[in-house]
């Protein structure tokens, strides 16, 4: 305690002013010290003048300075702070409150996805909002979370769902640039945005994004929050999660994913659909190498990967899925709902594709455009190719997905001209006629239609077999009329025509609209036998975890013709490949099919079929123009012979059903080039009168003649259920035909 002096006064500090002491420092006496000391009279300072003691106690003014200087700031600070934290607290609180009660709180599920699979489990594509399914982090390349956590987030694993340094740095960044240069959202604020909220640039969103990545560091853990982030990111083109970007821009899946790819996906987070390698791969290479810096910095790699990712030549993806394949998935998506109705969980599916085919498909249909598209002024070709139960082994839409996703498979109908034909045929055998019976080659008039064979030119009489094989229009257009145009619909529909159908005197010349996979998959009932089928893709629709929503068992097939009148059927159109129209078909396999071209070459077609598959093609124009004298024996049984050796390569020989042991005579006189072509035929909305009922032959009793065809008096009987061995899908249809 300090001394007191007499008289018990207290002597209390004091604020003094004077002296030196301009600028109001604390003063004390020596009796306010605790300890008083005796005054010492200092030594003089060398070299110093005699005004020192001014400069010193300018030294002292500058430091008190200072030093008040900064409590000033500290002092303030701190208030400014205090207030700032409950700004803060109070504005957290408001926007919190807005928000449902954490308790509510749950990740939505991520949109199903389709995985659509070949017969050999191969990839055929995927379906969904997403482009990809879910894969585990030990499912993808190691390389891809390392990628994007150094680029994205390098302190992922050690904040607690909010970066403060990272924060700090992105606003220093973007102060210094004057503009917004760096974001600094964590991997799992940005997962928090994608999950629960709305791209919006608010204070509100803000806070709610960090409210919600703390709530998600809680509760998951951080390869759970990597994980889902993968899984659910935007990667460009369509494409969101890892899978579905891996497959879209390598073409193989997340497992695969090199280094240097890794990178690359790493780098689209920036700026998904600018740095796409769809759009600009020149711009995706350079931001990949900043990636693969970044990873070496961080020692996720070494000197030696680094390099050689460098020095792999750059990713360059289509603008768009260019694969055929994407038509089998457009199909299956169009079917499945009719199957398993709304899809609300991942689903695989097993498809009828075989990939191999499929391949050899797309190669035939694009190489014979690319070498004859602009000489013969076509742009266009289809390929369906069917086994004998009805599975479609191999769909080809058009020449070039990433160039028009319209299928001409399924869902163009066109005039079928001459491939039309044997329906008429079938219908007149079933009323009694054979391949021998004669009819007289002659123009011929009905009502107003004059139907004109190919050039004029007529050969008096010929057999129907002949017929058949030469595409004469003018006895199709009288056995129409003979057996009746209703008759023919009726036979057309039986064997899986769906289109309208209208019962005119035109329908034996195929002026009737309708799809290559229907025609196709009638056709089939002549090589399996005379079994009715349903044209199929989807084998079988599983969940993710195993559970079978649907299968085609492939059970209560009937007849839709008897084993005589088929075996006939396919004696006859063997001779159109054999010496007919189809020549440029033939090769070492039994097989059969018909020819078709519509007027002014608008459509070619060839459906051909051996024991084992059932072919059908088809090449044109998407807006109706006119080939360069294209018929369907030149470029679609082209195609179709490229397709079928290749498909048939190590597949044992078999005859067509009622054809063991037939020869295939070449001796049938061909002297019209292309003598296919519907001349005469109107357009397919003609009005014509309706056939003459005397030449409807829908009434006649058994052993009735119908005009110029004799009928014997064992008539098809059709309709009856036989037994049917299972279908064989990717198996030996060989087996399946001959019921072994």
């Amino acid at each position: 305690m300090a001394a007191r002096r007499k008289g018990g006064k207290r002597i209390e500090p004091r604020f003094d002013v004077g002296g030196d002491d301009l600028h109001g420092d604390f003063t004390f006496s020596d009796d306010d010290r605790a300890a008083p000391k005796p005054r010492r009279k200092p030594a003089p300072v060398k070299g110093k003048a005699a005004g020192g003691g001014r400069r010193s106690g300018t030294a002292r003014h500058r430091r008190g300075g200072l030093v008040g200087a900064a409590r000033f700031l500290l002092y303030w600070s701190f208030i400014f702070g205090i207030w700032g934290a409950i700004g803060v607290t109070g504005i957290v609180a408001w926007y919190g409150a807005r928000m449902p009660s954490a308790a509510t709180w749950a990740v939505p599920d991520r949109p199903p996805n389709v995985k659509i699979v070949s017969v050999d489990g191969r990839m055929v594509g995927n379906r969904g909002a997403t482009g990809g399914e879910a894969v585990g982090l030990h499912e993808m390349s190691p390389y891809i979370p390392q990628a994007v956590v150094a680029i994205e987030d390098r302190r992922f694993y050690s904040h607690f769902g909010v970066d403060p340094i990272g924060l700090a740095r992105a606003m220093t960044s973007n102060l210094m640039a004057g503009r917004l240069v760096q974001g600094g959202s964590t991997l799992t604020q940005q997962l928090a945005k994608n999950l629960f909220l709305e791209p919006d640039r608010t204070l509100e969103r803000k806070v709610q994004e960090v409210l919600l990545a703390l709530w998600l560091e809680h509760k998951y853990s951080k390869d759970e929050i990597l994980q889902m982030y993968l899984n659910r990111v935007y990667f460009g083109s369509g494409s969101y999660g890892v899978e579905a970007a891996a497959r879209r821009y390598f073409g193989r899946g997340a497992r695969d994913v090199s280094l240097q790819e890794a990178a690359l996906l790493a780098g689209l987070l920036k700026a998904p659909s600018r740095l796409s390698p769809a759009r600009d791969p020149q711009a995706a290479e350079e931001r990949a190498q900043i990636v693969l810096s970044a990873m070496r910095e961080q020692g996720m790699i070494g000197d030696g990967e680094m390099t050689a990712a460098l020095t792999r030549p750059p990713t360059h993806a289509a603008a768009y899925w260019t694969g055929s394949e994407n038509y089998v998935a457009d199909a299956v998506m169009a079917e499945l709902p009719e199957l398993v109705g709304k899809i609300t969980a991942d689903l695989v599916v097993d498809t009828t594709i075989d990939l191999t085919l499929q391949k050899l498909a797309e190669r035939s249909i694009r190489t014979l455009i690319a070498e004859n598209g602009k000489a013969k002024r076509v742009s266009q070709g289809a390929l369906v190719s069917i086994d004998g139960s009805g599975a479609v082994r191999a769909m080809v839409g058009g020449t070039d997905y990433a160039s028009s996703q319209y299928d001409r498979a399924r869902e163009a109908k066109r005039q079928p001209g001459s491939t039309f034909k044997p329906f008429v045929y079938l219908a007149a055998l079933e009323k009694g006629a054979t391949p021998s019976t004669t009819v007289v080659d002659k123009p011929v008039r009905f009502g107003k239609w004059a139907p004109e064979n190919f050039e004029g030119k007529y050969y008096g009489e010929v057999t129907l077999e002949t017929a058949l094989s030469k595409s004469l229009n003018s006895v199709a257009a009288q056995l129409a009329m003979q057996v009746g145009p209703k008759t023919v619909a009726e036979t057309a529909r039986r064997l899986g025509i769906r289109s309208a159908l209208q019962p005119n005197a035109s329908i034996a010349l195929g002026t009737a609209e309708v799809s290559l996979m229907e025609l196709t998959a009638a056709y089939v009932q002549f090589a399996n036998g005379g079994y009715g089928v349903r044209p199929h893709l989807i084998r079988r629709v599983t969940t993710a975890s195993g559970k079978v929503l649907y299968e085609n068992r492939y059970d209560g097939a009937k007849r839709v013709m008897g084993a005589q009148v088929n075996a006939w059927m396919n004696r006859m159109m063997s001779r159109t490949v054999a010496a007919g129209t189809a020549r440029k078909a033939r090769f070492d396999y039994p097989a059969a099919g018909k020819t078709g071209t519509t007027q002014n070459f608008g459509d070619a077609w060839f459906i051909g079929y051996t024991a084992n598959l059932t072919t059908g093609v088809w090449f044109g124009n998407g807006d109706g123009k006119p080939m360069k004298k294209v018929t369907g024996g030149s470029l679609p049984a082209e195609a179709w012979r490229d397709f079928m050796v290749k498909a048939h390569e190590g597949v044992p020989v078999a005859s067509l059903p009622g054809t063991a042991g037939d020869s295939l005579p070449t001796d049938i006189p061909v002297t019209d080039p292309e003598p296919d072509i519907a001349d005469g035929m109107p357009a397919a909305d003609a009005d014509f009168p309706p056939a003459p009922q005397a030449t409807d032959t829908a009434g006649l009793e058994e052993g009735e003649d119908a005009p110029g065809i004799p009928i014997p008096a064992d008539p098809v009987r059709t309709g009856s259920t036989a037994p049917r061995p299972p279908a064989h899908v990717g198996g030996d249809i060989v087996d399946f035909v001959l019921g072994r």
